[in-house]
Order: C-alpha cells, then sequence, then structure tokens
C-alpha cells in the first residue's frame, strides 16, 4: 500500500513546509519597512494571484500523475516530454538551499543551548559571541549542524506517514502555541503598541515601484513552490482532500504566524529602544540582549523563541529535499534510505563548505566569483533558480498538460468560475509576474 498523507496531515506538511526561518526576520521587517498592512494587502494580493497559481500547478501535477518531480513532466507531457523530463533539475535547489538553511538552523541550536545559560547583555558582546563563533568555531558550527542535520534525516528514514507527517502533526501545532505563549506575554509589554504600529497600519506613502515588487518577490519565495516539494508531497495525497480550501489553509497560517512572529519580535525590539534590524542581525544579536534584561524569564523566553525557531526551521528544511529522494526512489528504484543516503552525502559535503566559507583560514579558497560559498548558494537558489522553477511550472501546466486532466481535478472543487480564472492567471499573468521578478533579482 502506498504511504500517503491524511488530509491533516498534508495540511500541517504544507503549511511547514511554507513556514521557516524566514518568517522571523524577512517578512516582519519587510512589512514594517515597505508601508506596515498597505505591503500585507499588495502580498496577499500577489501570494494568490502568482503564488496559490503555481502552487495549484504543483499540486495538479503531483496530483494526477504519482510520480516524483522528473517523472510527472515526462509523463504528463503532451508534447517535448524527452525534454520537458530535464525540467526536474529545479529539484536540484531544494539540496543547495537544505546545506546551507541546516546551517542556520544548527545557529538557532547553538541558542537554544545559550539561552539555557548566560546571555549577553549588550549589543557589543552580543554581536562579538555571533561573530566569534561564525567566523572562527567551525568544529563548533559544525557540531550543531550535523546535530540538526541527523535530526531531520532520521525523520526522513521513517517515510511520509511515520516521519514528514508524524513530525508536522506534532511540531506545527506545538510551534503555534510557543508563539501564543510569547504573544500573551507581549501583549503586557509598552512596546507591543509600538510594534503593532509599526506592522499592521498602513502607510501608502511608502508604497512605490520597488515596493511592489518586493511585495510579489517575498510572495512567491514564502509558499514554498519552485523546487518540486508541493508537487512531491501531492503525489502522496489521498482521495479525501479539498485541494482548494487545503491550499487556502497554508497561505492564511503562513501570513498569520509571520503576523505573529513579527509582533513578538518589534514588540522586545521597541520595548528596549533597540532599533529593527535585518537577518541574522535581529535573531541572533539583538534579540538575546533584550531578552538578557528580563533575568531569568528573559532565558524561558529566549528558550521557547529558539525552540520555535527550531521546529520551524526543521519541517521546512525537510520538504526540500523530499523531492529528490522521492525521485531516487521512483525513477532509479533505489530504496528510500538508499536515495536518503546519497542525498544526505551532498547536503552534508556542501553544508560543510558552507559552515567553512566563512572561517577565516578557508574564506579565500572557498570563495566563488567574489562570493563566498555560503552567500554563492544562497544567491542562486533564492535569486536565480525559485524563479525559474516557478516559470517552468506555471508554462508547463499552463500549456503542455491536457487541459480535461486539470478540469477534472480542480472543478469539483474551484467550480467552473474560479477554474477558469486560475487557467488564465496560470498561462498569461503568473509567468510573466515571475519573470519580472527574476530580471529584477538578477539585474
Amino acid at each position: 500500500m502506498m504511504d500517503r498523507f491524511s488530509k491533516v496531515g498534508f495540511i500541517l506538511s504544507i503549511i511547514g513546509a511554507a513556514i521557516g526561518l524566514g518568517n522571523a526576520w524577512k517578512f516582519p521587517y519587510m512589512v514594517g519597512s515597505n508601508g506596515g498592512s498597505a505591503f500585507i494587502l499588495i502580498y496577499l494580493f500577489f501570494a494568490f494571484v502568482v503564488g496559490l497559481s503555481i502552487f495549484f500547478a504543483e499540486m495538479a501535477m503531483g496530483k494526477i500523475s504519482r510520480l516524483d518531480t522528473v517523472g510527472a513532466f515526462k509523463s504528463l507531457a503532451i508534447k517535448g516530454a524527452n525534454v520537458w523530463k530535464f525540467a526536474g533539475i529545479i529539484m536540484v535547489t531544494g539540496l543547495l538551499i537544505a546545506s546551507f538553511y541546516t546551517l542556520i538552523i544548527g545557529w538557532v541550536l547553538k541558542y537554544v543551548i545559550l539561552s539555557l545559560g548566560e546571555l549577553p547583555k549588550d549589543i557589543t558582546h552580543s554581536e562579538a559571541l555571533f561573530v566569534n563563533f561564525t567566523s572562527n568555531g567551525a568544529w563548533e558550527q559544525i557540531l550543531y549542524f550535523s546535530i540538526a542535520f541527523f535530526a531531520y534525516f532520521f525523520i526522513l528514514t521513517k517515510g511520509v506517514k511515520s516521519g514528514i507527517e508524524r513530525i508536522n502533526v506534532y511540531l506545527i501545532p506545538a510551534l503555534f502555541i510557543l508563539l501564543l505563549l510569547m504573544l500573551g506575554y507581549s501583549f503586557g509589554m509598552n512596546g507591543f503598541d509600538e510594534a503593532a504600529k509599526f506592522l499592521l497600519v498602513p502607510d501608502f506613502s511608502k508604497i512605490d515601484q520597488g515596493v511592489i515588487l518586493n511585495a510579489l518577490g517575498l510572495a512567491f519565495f514564502t509558499m514554498c513552490i519552485g523546487i518540486g516539494c508541493i508537487l512531491t508531497y501531492s503525489s502522496s495525497l489521498g482521495d479525501d482532500t479539498n485541494l482548494f480550501t487545503s491550499s487556502l489553509y497554508v497561505v492564511f497560517a503562513n501570513i498569520i504566524i509571520s503576523v505573529i512572529i513579527g509582533l513578538i519580535v518589534f514588540t522586545f525590539t521597541f520595548e528596549f529602544g533597540s532599533e529593527p534590524s535585518k537577518g541574522a542581525g535581529l535573531a541572533f544579536i539583538s534579540l538575546p540582549t533584550l531578552f538578557a534584561k528580563l533575568g531569568t524569564l528573559g532565558n524561558f523566553l529566549a528558550f521557547t523563541f529558539f525552540i520555535s525557531l527550531f521546529f520551524a526551521g526543521i519541517t521546512s528544511v525537510i520538504s526540500m529535499v523530499e523531492p529528490f529522494i522521492f525521485f531516487l526512489n521512483k525513477s532509479f528504484g533505489l530504496s528510500r534510505n538508499k536515495s536518503i543516503i546519497i542525498v544526505g552525502f551532498v547536503v552534508y559535503v556542501l553544508g560543510v563548505l558552507c559552515a567553512l566559507s566563512g572561517i577565516g583560514e578557508f574564506k579565500e579558497s572557498l570563495t566563488v566569483f567574489g562570493k563566498g560559498f555560503f552567500d554563492l548558494l544562497d544567491y542562486l537558489s533564492s535569486n536565480i533558480m525559485l524563479p525559474l522553477g516557478g516559470i517552468v511550472f506555471a508554462i508547463f501546466v499552463g500549456y503542455f498538460m491536457k487541459f480535461e486532466l486539470l478540469k477534472e481535478l480542480f472543478l469539483p472543487y474551484m467550480g467552473k468560475s474560479i477554474f477558469n480564472v486560475w487557467y488564465f492567471l496560470i498561462r498569461f499573468v503568473a509567468p510573466v509576474l515571475v519573470l519580472v521578478v527574476l530580471i529584477r533579482e538578477i539585474s
């Protein structure tokens, strides 16, 4: 019997795939610095127009074919099947992302441990701690990277039902509960009102062409589309799942959790007079010093925050490597465990190189085209390969799949009007908008 997701398991697994470490800093900061809720409205528009369109395209390919990414392209193409099978190369993107993403999960794990002891009490100390860890602590980085790596690859060995679904059924509700506890605490702080204003009050004066393009890019990157994850998970989906409503749950859960994290992060930021900052500077430098001001309670909140990030990272990175594992298992007939070993070896080697690329004695030899190995993989995957993957899915489903198959799959869930709108978007709107983002990113 085929190992398949339950209805709830599928939804939670897709939510786990979509919600990652970027929700903790990229989404809140972009919302706050690009017009607040005005930006959210634009983001939601693009999430439905572009994100959901390509999401449904991947879902259709997986659900109809019941195959891996390469097999789906080859079997569903109405013409040029031998050419389209090469489109499955987009799965490689997931391996590239997983390598440096696992390293960051290792950083999070380091800070989970740190939160049990003495937290840095000022920015100077905190920044020195983080810089020393990422620039000099090669073996310590590799240790935490290895723990994170073996944790989620062990989960993958358990398969779809006992591994991926089970971990998401536990971790996604746990993540939500932890965040609600922290949000509840934030309500009583003076910085909460300022955080809510920073994130949620619309400022249309900040809306310009650049902000609109930022919203489009964020919508595309926060839905885990373009690497074959949605296709792979849909291949293991039972017949009792409402494809339309399940997809809506994913979008709304993603936006709600992102806003909750933003409110928590910026409540602490404004409570202690700190400045919002991007990326690692916010999560690993600013926030630990703010938690330190609360004494023992701060240690508890820091532990809760970083454990939440760890859960979000693990559920997300699992989805990045599963498409390639599924491909090796289906197309080459390898056992699941052998497929996992091959994929794991590639991810581990790339991840170790990412860790070493920030270390002084290795930095020069691991610099390619003027970028460190970590930054190079980040740039290639996020700025080029993900958008290309989205365009490939949109064009294939819009022009190279049988219309009757799509109609038969979606009409019972969408109805004729919504289906026609989606089919128009996937053919004429989504690929053009994603191409705009791609050109902007590489120009």
